[in-house]
């Protein structure tokens, strides 16, 4: 079900055999989710993936006999509701598991903290550790679902960029119409908000994670697990300035109505490009895998013509849209000399540094820890949510990031680990169990060997586990086999440029309308006929389908007027 194999000669007959009104690169689920809405309106769309399995880095692959992984993503609520609901993905298969606790810290000392949408039991829980965060913890989490209702609008909408190129009168007019409908909006949002909340989400906007996270408690565990929110995905310290947005990035989502709620989803991450592919596919959208797109092609008057295959297949087009990131849309699909070198060098200077590592586990049992012996035969609350594994401070969090500046693989990593099999049953054998883990940080190019030597993967797999083994004794004897992917993996099997699993920082000076550069934050590039739909472009990195459904948008306008 998550190969969803669509290759076959016949396949890609019938993509030569017509002009399509728009091309999608990438079976990503952007990609697939622009295909959906541009689908639906009446465009004959194809989207071409590289791969032989469809979802990006939203994918399920059983990479160990019997064993499902969520090989990259592994945890849902970014999704946008607006796309679940339009494209009725329920419907279409996606069956989300919340998850009750949400997370749990073990501590060296014997202490526990676990949290959840429970307020009552996060009360009891963070009271172990101070009475007064306790009190605090409500209140934070309310300014923070505050500040989020104000980013759905900017979200769901795409960005009030200026109008690039030559355009009539009428066209001129409508930008300005709309840019200030948004700003209108903004602005009323603003003043709903008041003064003061205004100030304190600018303050969360620009500070570091430390600054906000210490001036609202004064627990290390409590700070430490929060923090880490703060920094999944980036090369980033906790006392990195920014990093309070990437913190709120990663708790404005929801399951099914519940806002901040993280959820599995039943099958695996692939599930979610599985329930959107077949909603393109309802909609007449083709989708060709194993179709590996080398170059687009540009017809005499400098537009869009359409793409070349490595196959040499030439497939037509007026209007293809990238969910690759910018680096490979720019450098390596468009030919030379086409793009404006200003806009290039700007392409040059995006950071794509990762620190990322995510390890995949087949396990033949569950871990015990030694701080939270809870008397469950099977698994507990421990095992529910996420487990924090190695940041108890949010100093050792600064400490793990250092070494990966200095080029080394951390020596104490970050470890976010999961395990959906508690909750789903349908990813492992009976009495067996998937384990994510996500480690930070980690090195493109470490100074002290490379990831290329498989000792030296071995090496870092078992510094991973020996930490665990120090919160969990015996989980190293429990693997039965693993799948590593390193920011070098990351980038040559899933096509992540350096590794950078949001296709680019998510750094104050690279969103909204600085994103992926500034001047073309809308979608459009300076080719015409060329979108970007995928993550590079705003609002930017993880499940989220926003990126997908305002390119779609700005296509639809775009095709509408011409």
């Amino acid at each position: 079900m998550w190969r969803r194999n669509f290759s076959s000669a016949t396949a890609l007959q019938q993509l030569k055999s017509k002009k399509w009104d728009a091309l999608v690169i990438g079976g990503g689920h952007n990609g697939l989710t622009a295909a959906a809405y541009l689908a639906r309106s009446g465009l004959s769309v194809a989207v071409l993936e590289r791969r032989h399995v469809l979802g990006g880095a939203a994918v399920t692959e059983e990479i160990i006999p019997g064993f499902k992984f969520s090989r990259c993503s592994y945890l849902q609520s970014l999704l946008r509701p607006s796309i679940i609901k339009e494209l009725e993905l329920t419907r279409h298969g996606l069956k989300l598991l919340k998850r009750n606790p949400s997370s749990f810290t073990p501590c060296l000392d014997g202490r526990y903290l676990l949290l959840g949408p429970d307020k009552e039991f996060n009360c009891s829980e963070i009271s172990k550790f101070s009475k007064r965060d306790a009190e605090a913890y409500p209140r934070y989490e309310r300014q923070l679902e505050i500040f989020c209702k104000f980013m759905d609008l900017v979200i769901d909408s795409p960005t009030p960029e200026h109008m690039q190129g030559s355009s009539s009168f009428n066209d001129r007019l409508k930008n300005k119409l709309e840019k200030s409908t948004f700003w209108a909006r903004c602005l009323q949002q603003a003043v709903t908000l008041g003064q003061k909340d205004m100030v304190d989400f600018m303050d969360l906007l620009l500070s570091p994670a430390s600054k906000v996270l210490n001036n609202w408690f004064e627990g290390d565990v409590l700070k430490a697990t929060l923090a880490t929110d703060a920094v999944i995905g980036a090369m980033a310290s906790v006392h990195t300035p920014g990093s309070g947005y990437v913190l709120l990035h990663h708790v404005m989502g929801e399951t099914e109505g519940d806002r901040g709620v993280w959820s599995y989803v039943e099958g695996g991450m692939g599930s979610v490009s599985l329930a959107v592919s077949c909603a393109a596919e309802e909609a007449g959208a083709h989708i060709v895998t194993c179709a590996e797109v080398s170059q687009l092609m540009i017809g005499d008057s400098g537009t869009v013509d359409g793409i070349l295959l490595a196959d040499g297949t030439e497939i037509h087009s007026s209007v293809v849209l990238s969910n690759a990131t910018p680096y490979k849309t720019f450098l390596e699909l468009v030919p030379k000399d086409v793009l404006p070198e200003d806009f290039i060098c700007s392409i040059k200077q995006l950071d794509y540094k990762s620190g990322t590592t995510k390890i995949n586990l087949a396990v033949d049992r569950l871990p015990v820890f030694q701080s939270c012996k809870l008397n469950h035969p099977d698994a507990g609350p421990q095992h529910m949510g996420t487990i924090h594994i190695g940041s108890e401070r949010m100093e050792e969090i600064d400490s793990a990031y250092k070494d990966a500046i200095h080029g080394i693989p951390s020596r104490r990593p970050v470890i976010e680990m999961t395990i959906p099999s508690v909750m789903d049953k349908t990813i492992s054998p009976s009495g067996k169990h998937v384990v994510n883990l996500f480690i930070q940080y980690t090195p493109y190019k470490p100074v002290d060997g490379s990831w290329e030597d498989a000792e030296y993967r071995e090496s870092f797999a078992q510094r991973c586990f020996n930490l665990i083994d120090e919160y969990a004794p015996g989980f190293s004897s429990s693997v039965v086999g693993y799948d590593i992917l390193t920011p070098p993996d990351l980038e040559k099997i899933i096509g992540l440029t350096g590794g950078n699993i949001f296709h680019g920082a998510m750094s104050l000076d690279s969103l909204f309308l600085m994103r992926p550069v500034k001047g073309w934050s809308n979608h459009r590039t300076p080719l015409r006929g060329l979108y970007l739909c995928g993550s590079g472009v705003h609002p930017g990195g993880g499940v989220m389908g926003a990126p997908g459904r305002n390119a779609a948008n700005v296509v639809l306008q775009d095709v509408k007027k011409s």
